[in-house]
């Protein structure tokens, strides 16, 4: 956590470069003696902000100590108040009791000794007359605010240590969805100094009556891997409770902690309240570092000191208010490799199971190695595949969201207890818990991205001083490249910069609701309120009054239907909840993370027993194995068997919420597929890609086999340069294909595959389907392609104009299901409906049948409707990536290339073979893959 004597000292660049930093308390400095280090230079230069009353994001390497500099603040501040608050008590003990009883009138009570709270007095000090214990010892100083529970409970226990040695009088809890309801409710009467917890339990906290009280004395927020909180709904969510907070809690700081971020300033602008700009008016001068109320007043000025050493406190004409920025440099560069099998590379695949006897090998050789994969499927099948090879009877384990969460703790504490050889994971794990005894890390497949592979590579030595160890497991061909270009992208310390969200109004009609289940409020107080939060800043008056009223009535076409009348206006001018229900089923239903519908699996002995009989008798007992989707189970019936939680399984019956399961022997089971948990492939390694494909003198550092494959490329068509479009055009067994090049990711190949066909349609060229892959699309059709292009009847410049994105984009979405999708979430997260209520939960069913209805209302009766405005915005960023669309298509205006052959290149084989394998998972895919790719590599080989 901080710096050893003897190790190369560890520097940082800050925006308080030249402010002295403090000195540490006595207490403090003996406390790293003790352990042999010295304070790092960025946990001074916290130290010096808070004391200096600003905000800070620290951007360090992993294992550079930043949590203890997170927290290095508040833990001094609370010593000194405890210090100062036990003098005091010693100070009044000495006086006489005839003195003590004159200080206990009730304005001397009211006012405390030598400036103390009330709250904070000894109870025989307080007057006779009238007293009321407190209702909590003393108030809540710092939240700390992570993604994930297990990160919070692992924080938790490693504050322990230096609040243990130095003998600190300093509460820590955590406060998730785990934590027990009286602990829950204990704590709001009773805060601890320190609460670590997530954005759901702040959103939840912020609803309640007497949400004022709880957050009145807090100093501090702390918010861990920020760059995975603000790229998200949830972020969003953050960040109106962050305004909210900063109202109650004037002068409230927050510290930012990050450990990938190319970017800072947007994380910056978001740990400080935004000038609320009226409309069209010029913005005021701008401050950086300001954690002022809710960006509504402008600061005093900043301390400072007589040699004025403070940083300037503009940004310039226009800019927005920033925090300090720290970032911290230094620490061992990480160990990364990319493994190369001596097996035959797959063409296409998505398990990397030809790799898996040296994955093995490498978790044997290896204290306890850390197997990330991309999806939950890939999970549950790569565990069995090598718990069928574990001769050596390794302890393996599995962890993954939908296991149960004691299942989950299980496996952590084994980990953190050094027991286990390997876990097979998915991002659950990625995020900073220090999990000991974890030296090695393998990725199987492509990382994705830069940013998330530097995550998943700090698991590994998670201290500073030791070098992270990695090896990257490409699964096929195309991630050989991906997975170099990822490697010297971390080499050369490039990272992913992902664009800086526009608050989305299903998350604001959300906040309006809870914002309202705390208190009456004023809609122009809180307009100014949520335009301090970064996400919200550009918010319109008009968008945000629509948005109330949404929650007020459901939005025009709703509101003669009661159930929608959310709020309700008092004769002052107030919103209030409209009734103590609602409030409640918010509460059940807060949060923006809308999986697909989940069913409880529970083992049962299926011996002997009947469905109905078994399904009676289970009600009563049965191990909890975790959790699958609704649309899986609904494909199953009685006797089928699937892979979960490590085990394969039998399906024997579904009741209600819960699947019931027993153990089965069968050598051929299916594979759960989870929704969601496919990531795009980033732009900056998409971008990294396109040029190691056009610099074949960078092409020694490939497998030969794959070296092989593009120089074959290059006799039988040409490759793709780093920013033209490569088009083939070819005939195979009977269909013609289009096959492009964009690699801009699944999502935007498959939204330009829609459009694509659907322009192929008009031009009377009679598509048949698509298919894309991160790297590459092909659309297949039975008129002759290739002769359309030479004899005109079909322009590439025009197929692929960006004029797509306008016309066709819009009545592709009115006819597809797509948009039905995107509103059900969008509705869940605003409220309009609910999922949860005392009692009961709706089926996703259920949900799916009320949102459709009020789909097809809106669409007919309100095409402006705020949910629907913001479905189109998350089809747009999200579901479609039609941003990364666009871009791509003006990159490539009038640099198309276009190639027209007599066979299948090798570059399109990949793409080729995932035609029809989206339906088959596990062994049955391989054995179709492997089928499918002997007959195309043939013909691409000639």
């Amino acid at each position: 956590m901080a710096h050893r004597g003897n190790a190369p000292y560890l520097p940082c660049v800050s925006t308080l470069a030249h402010r002295r930093a403090p000195a540490l308390p006595k207490l403090f400095q003996d406390w790293f003696a003790t352990r042999g280090w010295t304070p790092r230079a960025h946990q001074l230069d916290l130290l010096a902000s808070a004391r200096a009353g600003r905000s800070t994001l620290l951007i360090a390497p992993t294992g550079a100590g930043k949590t203890l500099a997170g927290f290095l603040p508040t833990l001094v501040e609370l010593s000194e108040a405890r210090s100062a608050d036990a003098r005091a008590r010693a100070k009044a003990a000495k006086k006489p009791l005839a003195s003590r009883e004159a200080d206990s009138t009730p304005g001397k009570a009211a006012e405390g000794m030598a400036g103390l709270p009330r709250a904070s007095l000894p109870l025989a000090s307080l007057p006779l007359v009238g007293r009321v214990p407190p209702p909590r010892q003393s108030p809540l100083h710092t939240l700390y605010i992570s993604p994930l529970k297990a990160l919070a409970v692992d924080i938790a226990r490693n504050l322990e240590a230096p609040i243990a040695e130095m003998g600190l009088p300093i509460r820590v809890e955590t406060r998730t969805g785990d934590t027990p309801a009286s602990r829950r409710q204990r704590q709001r009467r009773d805060p601890p100094d320190i609460l670590l917890t997530t954005p759901e339990q702040i959103a939840l906290l912020l609803a309640s009556k007497d949400a004022d009280h709880l957050f009145s004395g807090l100093k501090r927020v702390v918010l861990d891997e920020l760059h995975a909180l603000v790229t998200s709904k949830r972020g969003d969510l953050l960040a109106l409770a962050l305004a909210r907070l900063r109202a109650i809690a004037p002068g409230l700081q927050s510290v930012g902690l990050s450990a990938t971020v190319a970017e800072p300033d947007d994380l910056r602008r978001y740990l400080v309240g935004q000038w609320p700009l009226a409309p069209h008016a010029a913005p005021p001068p701008p401050v950086r570092g300001w954690a002022g109320v809710g960006g509504l007043v402008p600061p005093e000025p900043p301390l400072s000191d007589t040699s004025g050493e403070h940083p300037s406190t503009s940004t310039g004409e226009g800019e927005s208010p920033l925090a300090d920025l720290v970032i911290a440099k230094g620490g061992a560069a990480p160990d990364l490799s990319m493994l190369e099998s001596l097996a035959v590379m797959p063409w296409a695949s998505h398990t990397a199971l030809h790799a898996l006897p040296e994955v093995y090998a490498l978790i044997a050789a290896h204290k306890t190695t850390l197997v990330f994969v991309n999806t939950r499927w890939q999970a549950e099948f790569l565990f069995q595949e090598l718990w069928r090879m574990n001769d050596l009877n390794l302890p393996i384990a599995l962890h993954h969201g939908s296991l149960d969460v004691e299942q989950r703790r299980r496996v952590e504490a084994a980990m953190a207890a050094g027991k286990l050889k390997g876990v097979v994971c998915t991002s659950s794990l990625d995020l900073g818990i220090d999990w000991g005894d974890v030296d090695q890390v393998v990725n199987i497949g492509a990382p994705k991205g830069s940013s998330r592979l530097m995550q998943r590579i700090g698991r590994a030595n998670h201290r500073l001083d030791e070098p992270s160890k990695a090896v990257l497991v490409p699964a096929n061909r195309f991630e050989v490249l991906e997975c170099r270009a990822a490697l010297e992208a971390v080499k050369a310390g490039g990272q992913d910069t992902p664009p800086e969200r526009t608050g989305a109004l299903d998350v604001l009609a959300q906040h309006i609701l809870g914002m309202a289940c705390a208190a009456p409020f004023s809609a122009d107080a809180l307009y100014d309120e949520v335009r301090s939060a970064a996400p919200y800043r550009a918010l319109s008056r008009e968008d945000f009054d629509a948005t109330v009223d949404f929650v007020a009535t459901g939005g025009y076409a709703l509101r003669a239907y009661e159930r929608f009348a959310k709020i309700r206006k008092t004769k002052e001018g107030l919103w209030r909840v409209s009734n103590p229900m609602i409030a409640q089923t918010y509460r059940m239903n807060v949060g923006t993370i809308v999986e697909a519908t989940m069913l409880k699996v529970r083992l049962v002995s299926a011996r002997g027993a009947s469905k109905t009989g078994l399904a009676g008798r289970v009600r009563f007992g049965g191990r909890m194995l975790g959790e699958v989707e609704e649309y899986f189970v609904e494909t199953m019936v009685p006797g089928d068997t699937f892979v979960f939680a490590g085990e394969i399984l039998r399906y024997e019956a579904m009741v209600e919420d819960e699947v019931y399961v027993s153990r089965s022997t069968a050598t051929s089971p299916r594979v759960p597929a989870y929704a969601g948990g496919k990531f795009p492939l980033s732009t900056f390694l998409a971008a990294g890609v396109r040029a190691l494909l056009a610099a074949p003198e960078r092409w020694k550092t490939l497998p030969s086999q794959v070296r092989d494959w593009l120089n074959l490329q290059r006799q039988r068509s040409r490759l793709p340069g780093r920013f033209d479009l490569l088009v083939e055009t070819f005939e195979n067994r009977g269909r013609h294909y289009l096959v492009a090049y964009p690699f801009e990711g699944r999502l935007a190949h498959q939204t330009l595959g829609m459009l694509l066909t659907r322009r192929l349609e008009r031009a009377g060229l009679n598509p048949l389907g698509f298919v894309a892959n991160d790297y590459a699309l092909a659309v297949y059709a039975v008129s002759d392609m290739s002769l359309a292009v030479k004899h005109g009847r079909l322009s590439l410049d025009d197929l692929f104009d960006q004029d797509m994105l306008g016309d066709d984009l819009e009545a592709w979405l009115a006819e597809s299901a797509l948009m039905k999708r995107t509103f059900r979430y969008c509705a869940v997260i605003a409220g309009l409906i609910e999922r949860r209520f005392p009692g009961k939960e709706k089926t996703g069913r259920q949900v799916t049948f009320s949102t459709d209805l009020i789909y097809d209302v809106l669409r007919r009766h309100q095409s402006d409707h705020i949910l629907l405005r913001a479905a189109r915005a998350d089809a747009a960023t999200g579901l479609l990536d039609v941003r990364r669309l666009g871009d791509m298509l003006a990159r490539i205006k009038g640099r198309i290339a276009h190639q027209p052959l007599a066979h299948v290149s090798p570059l399109s084989v990949p793409v080729l073979l995932e035609i029809g394998r989206e339906s088959v998972g596990g062994d049955a895919s391989e054995a179709l893959l492997a089928e499918a790719e002997e007959d195309l590599v043939r013909e691409a080989m000639g």
